[in-house]
C-alpha cells in the first residue's frame, strides 16, 4: 500500500466486488489509501484475502454476484459489523475466452468472425448472470442498505464495448449495455433516496481479463494515435472519483474512459 492517504474516504464504509484482482483490486487499495475501510468481495476467496491482507483496513467477503442470496448475505454482513455502508463499487465481472479465440482467428485469416451461430446457451447465461444479473442483485442490495439511510454512493464498472459492440462478441456487449441502462435507470429512482449511481465504462484495461485475450486480438486493439491499454489503477482513480463528493452533482452518468478510441 501507498503511504499518500489522503483522507478523502476517512470513516467510510465501501465494499468492492471482483476486488480480488483487476480494477476492482486497484479500486479496493486505493479506497484504503484514503482512508475507508473495505470489504474486500470476490467469488475467488484466496484472492479476495490476499488483497486484504495487503491494506490498512480491510476484510475479505467470498462472493459470487450472479447468486443473490450470496449478495444479500454479504451486504448483510457488512451492516451487521458497521450498521451502513458508504460507498459501493461493483467491478466483479466475465468474459468469454472462447469467443476471444474465434474472433481472433476470423482476424488472423482475414475472414468475418462467426460466433453467434456457434454460441451455445450456457455461455449466453453466464455472462448474462455475472454482468447483467450480478449488477441487478448489487445494485438492490445496495438500495436496501443506503435508501434508508438517505445516504450512498455506488459505482458500477461497465464497458465501452456496450457502445461500439464488437463483431462477434454479442453477449458481452448486450451484458454490458444492459448493465449501463440498469444503472442509469436505478439512479433515477435512487437519487430521490440520497443515493448516486454511476458508471465508468473502461475500454482496454491491463487486467487477467485482458491478459487472456488472444496476441492477434490485442493487436487489433493497438492503435498509436490513442493512448495504449489503462492501468487498473486509471480506471480505479474514475471509480473512486464518481463515489467520492466531488461528483456530488453526477446521477446516472456513464463515463467512457477508453483512451480516445471512440467517443458517443
Amino acid at each position: 500500500m501507498g503511504d499518500e492517504h489522503t483522507g478523502r474516504f476517512d470513516g467510510r464504509i465501501a465494499l468492492v466486488t471482483g476486488a480480488g484482482s483487476g480494477i476492482g483490486a486497484a479500486v479496493a487499495r486505493r479506497l484504503a489509501e484514503q482512508g475507508a475501510e473495505v470489504f474486500a468481495a470476490d467469488i475467488d476467496g484466496p484472492a479476495a484475502e490476499a488483497v486484504a491482507k495487503e491494506l490498512r483496513k480491510a476484510r475479505p467477503l467470498m462472493l459470487d454476484v450472479a447468486e443473490a442470496a450470496q449478495v444479500d448475505q454479504a451486504f448483510d454482513e457488512v451492516v451487521r459489523q458497521h450498521g451502513r455502508l458508504d460507498v459501493l463499487v461493483h467491478a466483479a465481472g466475465v468474459d468469454d475466452p472462447t469467443a476471444k479465440e474465434w474472433i481472433a482467428e476470423a482476424l488472423v485469416a482475414d475472414r468475418p468472425p462467426e460466433v453467434t451461430a456457434r454460441l451455445g446457451d450456457e455461455a449466453w447465461r453466464r455472462v448474462m448472470r455475472v454482468n447483467l444479473d450480478g449488477t441487478f442483485h448489487v445494485l438492490r442490495a445496495a438500495l436496501r442498505v443506503m435508501a434508508p439511510r438517505r445516504s450512498g454512493a455506488v459505482v458500477t464498472v461497465g464497458s465501452s464495448s456496450a457502445f461500439d459492440a464488437q463483431a462477434g462478441y454479442s453477449h458481452y456487449a448486450a451484458s454490458k449495455a444492459g448493465a449501463h441502462a440498469l444503472s442509469r435507470s436505478v439512479a433515477k429512482e435512487a437519487v430521490a433516496f440520497g443515493v448516486r449511481v454511476n458508471t465508468v465504462a473502461p475500454g482496454p484495461t491491463e487486467t487477467g481479463m485482458a491478459a487472456r485475450t488472444p496476441a492477434a486480438l490485442r493487436q487489433g486493439f493497438a492503435d498509436p494515435r490513442v493512448r495504449p491499454y489503462a492501468t487498473p489503477e486509471e480506471i480505479a482513480d474514475i471509480a473512486l472519483f464518481l463515489a467520492s463528493e466531488e461528483a456530488a452533482n453526477l446521477v446516472g452518468a456513464v463515463l467512457l474512459a477508453n483512451g480516445g478510441r471512440f467517443t458517443v
